[in-house]
């Protein structure tokens, strides 16, 4: 899983990577507005990976991951700037996009817009990806009217006239300032535009740092009604400085401030709920390992995320529930209780399963 996380300038976005990366990238009081990306991968915390360890006393514990990318240069009007291309190249290679916005005030960090209003830079971001999209949109329209123009059927040509129809609609969407995510798309036509990396298809996650206020309803600062996006707060700098400390001070400090969740933990949970993803575990004396899935994944799924091996030889999977295996404290006990199952190939994976592939090649 990627992520880019983006942010006017002086939106403190750099402040609010090193909390969710326990990182140390450079902040300052003022932008540069120059395209740089900071790039750190993070384990995604998960207690069950921590307990099924404990049982197995494994040689290894491999944690799922989730990278992230401080992307800078972001600015009102860019998407017709000479930078736009770096830009936009960065931010289409993500999964989802994390859209840090200042909603604090501060008197030695200038704000660009000359004050602080989370709604207003919100919809200019919002307004600058629509705007990209509208013109990657545009020209592929022009292109495939082009080639339907010219004389002749076939697989090529319906083909075309499918795609233009979808980026019509798209087009539409676009003009009325309505995010791509918001359509609800087939998912023929999803895969027809997946190419082309629209920024607004990409689910968004609107992360608002308070600074040291406590903000219970995100939505008093910001409400944001569009499918596959959500908002939370974080106290950046407060987070930034407990994602230095080593984790067993971590707890108290925490406490400390009423932070209950951590932000990372939050923000991934979350990005793991827009993305549609979950996770399963495979579990022995070599290595307890996470493993993340979209929803509804197969067991031939899960079997091709671990080795394309086990997915060509599949036979069968065994089935435990996290949460059983531990309450009865071994696989032996799991079988013996009957809360271990076989399953076939077209089995859908719950969040929490331990699968054991049986596979022959």
């Amino acid at each position: 899983m990627e992520i880019g996380i983006i942010g006017l300038p002086n939106s403190s976005k750099t402040t609010v990577f090193n909390a969710l990366t326990r990182g140390q990238a450079e902040t300052a009081a003022f932008s540069s507005a120059r395209f740089t990306v900071h790039r750190a991968m993070v384990d995604v915390p998960d207690p069950r990976v921590d307990v099924l360890a404990d049982m197995f006393r494994p040689r290894k514990v491999t944690r799922a991951k989730v990278s992230y990318k401080d992307i800078g240069g972001l600015t009102r009007g860019i998407s017709g700037g000479e930078l736009a291309g770096e830009v936009f190249g960065a931010l289409a290679q993500n999964d989802a996009l994390l859209h840090v916005v200042r909603a604090f005030e501060a008197d030695e960090i200038e704000h660009p817009e000359g004050s602080v209003d989370p709604a207003r830079d919100v919809a200019t971001v919002d307004a600058e990806f629509l705007l990209s999209d509208q013109i990657v949109v545009e020209r592929r329209l022009e292109r495939l009217a082009d080639a339907l123009r010219r004389p002749g059927k076939g697989p090529e040509h319906e083909a075309n006239a499918a795609e233009e129809v979808v980026l019509g609609r798209i087009h539409e969407a676009l003009e009325a300032e309505t995010p791509v995510r918001d359509l609800d798309l087939s998912p023929a036509e999803a895969k027809a535009i997946r190419g082309f990396q629209l920024l607004t298809a990409k689910p968004l996650l609107i992360v608002l740092n308070t600074g040291d206020a406590h903000v219970d309803e995100p939505s008093d600062l910001v409400a944001y009604d569009h499918a596959r996006s959500a908002v939370t707060t974080i106290r950046g700098r407060l987070e930034m400085d407990l994602a230095q400390l080593p984790v067993e001070e971590q707890a108290v400090f925490a406490a400390e401030y009423g932070v209950g969740e951590l932000g990372l933990e939050r923000v991934i949970r979350l990005s793991y709920g827009l993305l549609g993803l979950q996770s399963f575990f495979t579990v022995g004396e070599d290595e307890v390992r996470a493993w993340t899935v979209p929803l509804r994944a197969s067991a031939i799924d899960a079997a091709g995320a671990i080795h394309t091996d086990l997915a060509r030889g599949f036979i069968r999977a065994e089935v435990v529930a996290a949460q059983d295996l531990v309450e009865l404290g071994s696989m032996a006990e799991a079988r013996k209780a009957g809360r271990v199952r076989l399953e076939g190939r077209d089995y859908v994976v719950a969040d929490g399963d331990v699968l054991n592939i049986r596979f022959n090649v």
